[in-house]
């Protein structure tokens, strides 16, 4: 390749850096709420691009579908998280629960509850968190959360009147 030839792609790559770089992390910002992760996203879908220059036909496009697959990426990576993380708690709730020699009958109706409704009720009566921190663990909104606490009492509250109702 031409050495003039290289410093046309070189200035052609600048100056598409300089026009789409702001746009492009800006809007990876929006979609993953940090401007560091934004930044990384932007930078990495430019290194790709880099490493295909001269196959590629359309680089703006190109640059923004590789950062969609990156936005993608991290969204999976953070739900591994929040998974592992919720896992995690609620063992250890579960085995707090168990140290503290908690009433069998009541721990078995919690243990019944749909995961939607158990995560929440062992978060917030077990380990004692506040709904904020529960949601985020959870990553749901707190009014979601709120209603599933009070959907998981009302659960508990029915099957523990059937079991009054059997054993009175």
């Amino acid at each position: 390749m031409r050495r003039a030839d290289i410093r046309s792609q070189e200035r052609a790559a600048s100056e598409l850096f300089e026009a789409v770089y702001p746009r492009l992390a800006g809007w990876c910002r929006r979609l993953v709420d940090d401007d560091g992760t934004a930044h990384e996203i932007a930078s990495e879908s430019f290194t790709r691009l880099w490493a295909r220059w001269t196959k590629v036909e359309e680089p703006t496009g190109y640059l923004y579908v590789t950062a969609a697959n990156l936005v993608r990426d991290h969204w999976r990576k953070l739900e591994r998280e929040r998974r592992a993380m919720r896992r995690f708690t609620t063992e250890e709730v579960v085995k707090e629960q168990r140290q503290e020699g908690a009433d069998p009958s009541v721990r078995m109706l919690v243990q019944s509850l749909p995961e939607r409704l158990r995560d929440p009720a062992l978060l917030y009566y077990y380990a004692d968190l506040p709904v904020q921190q529960v949601a985020a663990l959870l990553g749901r909104n707190e009014g979601t959360v709120k209603a599933d606490l009070h959907a998981a009492r009302e659960l508990l509250r029915a099957r523990l009147g059937e079991h009054h109702d059997r054993t009175a």
